[in-house]
């Protein structure tokens, strides 16, 4: 046997990197270019370069959803998304989901008062699919709402607040809708 020693080697720099173009997106209603590479995701795009940090990265995998965003209303992960394919496309993250941008939207306000979230790692990621679920199904059934959650997964809950929660900011939302047609009409 050989005791020969190797010299350690740390990774090698690639010789060439593809160079950055300017991608144009839509996030939270406002315009915005940034520089990316091809192979650049939507995640570290909102994170790195736009400052957007409340889509958390888990499992970078697609498995865990926690860095679920809306591309044109539809709940994507956006680890799996390429930037350059969201061009075009309406981008909401957790930043841009209350309204105006100044008070919690019911799904954010559900999940705190029914303690729908523990560490809170894996919330925003609920939280972007509860959104996108009551947007097209306004009283879901409790199978509907697991369904919907099935690609998100949280490590401290039992997911029964989870489901409370999503139950809560429906009936917030539909009395909200009902109040908004109750006004609609007096005037």
């Amino acid at each position: 046997m050989s005791s020969r020693s190797f010299p350690l080697r740390g990774p090698r720099k690639p010789t060439h990197r593809p160079a950055k173009v300017i991608a144009h997106l839509n996030v939270n209603g406002h315009e915005r270019e940034v520089a990316v590479r091809q192979y650049d995701v939507l995640l570290d795009t909102l994170r790195e370069d736009l400052n957007l940090t409340g889509t958390t990265r888990g499992c970078d995998m697609g498995t865990c959803g926690c860095c679920t965003v809306h591309l044109d209303g539809v709940a994507t992960l956006s680890c799996l998304t390429l930037t350059r394919l969201a061009e075009g496309k309406e981008i909401r993250t957790i930043e841009g989901v209350a309204p105006f941008g100044t008070e919690l939207h019911p799904a954010q306000k559900a999940f705190w008062r029914q303690g729908g979230s523990q560490c809170g790692f894996c919330t925003p990621g609920f939280i972007m699919t509860t959104v996108a679920l009551l947007e097209k199904h306004a009283n879901p059934s409790d199978d509907e709402i697991r369904r919907a959650i099935s690609g998100n997964m949280c490590r401290c809950t039992g997911y029964v607040k989870i489901i409370e929660a999503v139950k809560v900011a429906a009936k917030e939302l539909a009395g909200a809708a009902l109040g908004a047609t109750r006004h609609e009409g007096r005037s």
